[in-house]
Formats: C-alpha cells, structure tokens, sequence
C-alpha cells in the first residue's frame, strides 16, 4: 500500500493529548521525557491535565503538538515498520513531518519549535491580530474580498485547508471588514478562531525573519521520505532548502489542499495523522475523498494503523 504520513497543526490541541500514547509505548514516554529536559517543564503534566487556558498559549501548544506528534510516530514504529513514500504537517506540524523524515533529531526539533511559538507569540503580543474560517466559498472570492479590504489594514489568505474551507488572518479591523465582505460574497459561515495572534500574515514576517538564523545554523539534512511543505505545495528533499520553507512558512499561506491533491496525484491510498484529534481526516475527506485514513493518538488508532501497514 502506497501511505503518506500527515502531523497536525495549532487548533488540534486539547487536554489529555498524549496520555494514552505514553501509557501504552515506552518509546512515547521517553521522547516526552527528553521534552521536560529540553523545555525546562513538565509538558507531559500540562497536555494530560491542562489547564486548557495554559495548553492554549502559543508557546505552549506548538511543542505539545510537536511532542505528541512524534510520539504518536514512535509508538507505531514499536509496532511495526513504518515506510511512507512521503510526509506533510500542517502549520507547526511540518516539523513533526521532517522530524518523521529525519531530517533533524527529536531534540533539534523541539528546540526549533520552542524558538518559533515563543516569536510568534511575541509578535502577537505586539501586533495583535485575528482569524476566521470562511466556509463556502473558493479562493479567488475571498482573495478578492481580502484585497477590499485592505484599506483597513494587513489581511489575506492564511490557510487553503480543503474546499470550501479557507482561513483569513490579519489585523483585527481588517479581518472584520473582510469577514463582512465575505458575508455579502454569499459565504455559508464565517467563524473566528481562538488564536491569539494573526497567523500566517505578513504580521508574523518579523517572526519568520528571526527564526531564520536559528534554522540556519541547525543541523537539517535531507528529508527522506521527501517532505511536502506548506508554502509551495511540492516536494523538499534537501536539507538546504528546509530553513528557507520554514521561514516563509510562518508569514505564507499554508496550501494544504494544493498538498493532499499532490499526494493522491502520486498515488497515495492511506494518509495516517499522527498526533491529536482528527482535524486532518476530516480535511482529506473532503479533498481527496478515496484516499483512506487512520488517525493515531491513542491505543485504538495504534492497533488499527499497524493491522493496515502489516496487511493483516
């Protein structure tokens, strides 16, 4: 069978994530150990039993996410061989992609991750911001209401998640026009999401930018199984190129959909989300609709996921 591998981005987290994975897999339970050691707190305590307020902040989620992630892959290795002609994550969760490809080590990863929520959050801080989810209505609709609505400020397209399903990100008075536009443009629903900042705009430019050096002087190697990253929708199988799509990546549009239709193009039959919730399930459902999936974040998915990769 032709798979893939998916990771999970912000918006997937909750109380509990990760609990179950380190109960049943002492390769789990390890990686969050180191992650307490590299942190300098116990991430495992806060994903287990919150609280959600903390869970929530940005320079929290992204390495629980990252965490989780991982040691959902992990786990599943315990289980059985795991070879994917590819990898994606979505938002922070392509470094859980090229952690998967190992293109850096565990704790090269969490480190570029911690660096990267605690800029973004900052930024936010300072230049706050805001989301929304419009529902029902294409690209070209909400690119053009977003370039309406610029006269009030910074707003475009932060996320192409499936059709139908589009994420605007920008300042708070633009996003709001926008949003009234968009409702005028015949959008089924807009919702706002619970993000503390304008995510994937040109807000979070001054946040990509610093991050850079810290990407450039890790160690990357070169992705294998190659990587599908999120700002261009194609194939990076160089180390080199790593630190320049993770830069743009926290500024760009996240082309999630354009990701998933060059993966099914090349064949893909399983995509396994690997980490917490099933956000990206629902999201291939609704793209690519025969390509099955598994979503692993607890004993149930583990089993399931390993009976399809051993054929049994």
């Amino acid at each position: 069978m032709r798979y893939a591998l998916m990771f999970p981005g912000q918006g997937s987290q909750k109380v509990g994530m990760g609990a179950e994975l380190r109960r049943v897999s002492q390769a789990a339970a390890g990686l969050f150990a180191v992650s307490t050691d590299v942190l300098g707190y116990d991430l495992a305590e806060l994903c287990e039993r919150g609280p959600a307020e903390t869970l929530g902040e940005t320079r929290y989620t992204q390495p629980a996410l990252y965490t989780t992630s991982c040691a959902a892959l992990e786990a599943l290795r315990e289980r059985v061989a795991v070879e994917p002609f590819a990898v994606a994550g979505h938002s922070v969760g392509e470094y859980a992609a090229l952690y998967a490809a190992k293109a850096f080590s565990f704790e090269v990863g969490l480190r570029l991750v911690r660096r990267r929520a605690e800029l973004m959050q900052a930024v936010a801080e300072r230049k706050p911001g805001s989301m929304a989810a419009v529902l029902g209505l294409d690209a070209e609709s909400v690119q053009r209401c977003c370039e309406q609505a610029r006269s009030e400020g910074v707003v475009g397209i932060a996320n192409l998640n499936c059709p139908g399903q589009i994420v605007i990100s920008g300042e708070e008075a633009a996003v709001a026009v926008a949003s009234a536009l968009l409702r005028d443009a015949g959008a089924k629903r807009i919702v706002r999401l619970p993000v503390s900042g304008g995510f994937h705009s040109p807000l979070m430019a001054e946040a990509g930018d610093a991050l850079y050096g810290d990407l450039r002087d890790a160690r990357i190697g070169n992705p294998d199984p190659p990587v599908v990253v999120n700002v261009a929708a194609e194939y990076c199988r160089s180390g080199q190129d790593v630190a320049p799509y993770l830069t743009m990546q926290v500024s760009g549009t996240v082309r999630w959909e354009d990701s998933m239709r060059l993966l099914a193009g090349d064949g893909m039959e399983l995509a396994i989300e690997l980490g917490t919730g099933s956000v990206l399930a629902g999201l291939m459902k609704r793209t690519c609709p025969d390509v099955a999936v598994i979503s692993v974040e607890d004993e149930k998915g583990l089993d399931t996921a390993a009976r399809a990769l051993s054929g049994t």
